[in-house]
């Protein structure tokens, strides 16, 4: 996972986004990184594997 500053993100919004389509970027501030930016599909895809893991509880406890 590549990581840019805070700065570079803001002043490079166009290359964060093409990055983020190829691969999650984590967003630094100070040094520490604070956030993730990734494709609408790759969130999609995290989405749908929780409900997946969440889907067994559910039904254990109905």
């Amino acid at each position: 996972m590549q990581t840019l500053s805070a700065k570079d993100a803001k002043y490079g919004f166009g290359r964060l986004i093409d990055l983020a389509r190829a691969e999650p970027v984590a967003v630094a501030k100070h040094g520490r990184p604070v956030v993730v930016v990734m494709s609408v599909e790759e969130f999609e895809r995290l989405k749908a594997v929780d409900e997946q893991a969440k889907s067994p509880q559910k039904k254990g406890n109905t």
